[in-house]
């Protein structure tokens, strides 16, 4: 996988325009160059991740029979890494960052916590020494003052070990000098390990490449949900399981959970985890972005699966890889950006000093989704020769990949946003559709998303 993703524009046709195909597996891109600009080539990052999703489908598709003619619009890339921002819920804007998810000023520094989810809100106040019950305006007052007394890296620590999600802000070389950002720089963008088992032959395909194919869904937030919200669009049978006690957000589930039904299950209850076992012995794909190690004690780990189910493609999804200091700790892109370097790349200077930025979009999100998707379909694809397989991305992976790209020299241009509506339990959505076209027809969710948790635990 890592020798068949390319950023763009290194790849056939150059930067921008009318790019014609190399050859019948390779997609074909148009639309601007740039449109973010910035320090870093987030576009390149971008279009590069959704071609080597698109190469994937071709080749799995060509396989079963049914070859697809994919184009790859940048605009409608654009759009699809900003999706949250451009849903509509019945007429309304979704709810973003809590207002504790973002910077505080430290005694030396910057540190960034992450309080979208309740019991993360939670961890980061009671590590603070601060009722939890507070409301949020009085709660950040009050984190203000407390962060204010202690370095960024002790904060760091200290609201991680209490179960919160914190980063000190760090530079690029601080990053690589770190134990684990050495590690990550020195791991490949998608690590592959084969189950070792016997093969399983593809069906026919009767429409997308992945269609008659199983995923179970064990993901959560966005990168893991866009990876099979995009395999649902391209035909698979997406089933999402969710903890009853720890719901995902709504406008979160409603992003992403185009293609996919949602169903909710006690992983820790005997009943529940039988009948998972049986819908794993069904499936074709597992997908999982829980913390390294959470899933594992369950027996629902890679290494289990495949044991059990040697059949399986398993791909897992974390912040910072499965090994290493941070193998166990908890991250999201924001987070991810702030220790890896990219929020100091983004920082301005002002009055106050330096203040850290981000990127434009949840760029390492969206890029490790597509390219988690790529994996997938590669390992269905090499299903019959090699057996199942286990594949893992992490995010902070994906920001060393992002780093390293050389910033082309062109103007940034304006990306045009196409939007769909659907309606849907909720409402109508306003939505992006997939950034894909296929066969001259532009790429549409076939469902939209389901009531959470309403439906069984149960294939179609």
């Amino acid at each position: 996988m890592g020798d068949r993703w390319v950023p763009w524009p290194v790849l056939p046709g150059g930067p921008g325009g009318d790019a014609a195909r190399a050859d019948d597996g390779e997609p074909r891109v148009v639309g601007p160059r740039r449109w973010w600009a910035g320090p870093l080539d987030v576009e390149g990052l971008a279009v590069g991740s959704v071609v080597a999703c698109a190469r994937a489908a071709t080749r799995l598709g060509r396989l079963r029979g049914r070859a697809p003619a994919i184009v790859v619009d940048s605009s409608d890339v654009a759009a699809s890494f900003a999706s949250f921002r451009h849903l509509r819920v019945d007429g309304r804007e979704v709810v973003g960052f809590a207002p504790l998810s973002r910077f505080f000023a430290a005694a030396d520094g910057w540190v960034r916590f992450h309080a979208n989810y309740p019991h993360h809100r939670r961890a980061l106040l009671e590590a603070l020494a601060i009722d939890p019950g507070l409301p949020d305006d009085a709660a950040s007052v009050m984190v203000g003052a407390a962060v204010r007394r202690e370095s960024a890296h002790t904060l760091e620590t200290l609201v991680r070990a209490a179960g919160g999600v914190a980063a000190a802000l760090r530079t690029p070389e601080e990053w690589l000098a770190h134990e684990h950002g050495a590690l990550v720089a020195a791991a490949p963008l998608v690590d592959e390990r084969p189950a070792g088992g016997a093969g399983r032959a593809l069906p026919p395909a009767a429409d997308g490449p992945m269609s008659g194919l199983r995923v179970l869904d064990l993901t959560r937030v966005i990168a893991g949900p866009t990876a099979t919200r995009t395999l649902g669009a391209l035909g698979a049978d997406v089933l999402r399981v969710d903890p009853p006690d720890r719901p995902e957000l709504l406008d979160q589930h409603l992003d992403t959970g185009f293609a996919k039904r949602s169903a909710q299950a006690d992983l820790a209850d005997p009943g529940a985890r039988a009948r998972v076992e049986e819908l794993l012995g069904e499936a074709d794909v597992l997908v999982t972005g829980y913390r390294p190690g959470a899933l594992a004690a369950l027996g629902l780990g890679a290494q289990e699966v495949l044991g059990r189910h040697p059949h399986l493609v398993v791909a897992e999804l974390s912040a910072w890889g499965d090994r290493g200091p941070w193998g166990r700790e908890r991250g999201f892109d924001s987070i991810v950006q702030v220790a890896t370097g990219i929020a100091h790349r983004y920082a301005t200077s002002g009055p106050g000093g330096l203040r850290p930025g981000a990127l434009p979009v949840q760029a390492l999100d969206h890029t490790a989704g597509y390219l988690l998707a790529a994996a997938v379909m590669d390992g269905l694809a090499e299903r019959a020769d090699h057996g199942g397989r286990a594949v893992r991305l992490s995010l902070a992976r994906v920001s060393h990949e992002l780093q390293g790209l050389p910033v082309p020299d062109a103007e940034a241009g304006e990306a045009v946003v196409r939007t769909s509506t659907t309606g849907s339990e909720y409402g109508p959505l306003v939505h992006v559709p997939p950034p894909l076209a296929v066969d001259g027809v532009r790429l549409a969710f076939p469902a939209p998303p389901r009531p959470y948790g309403a439906d069984e635990l149960a294939w179609r």
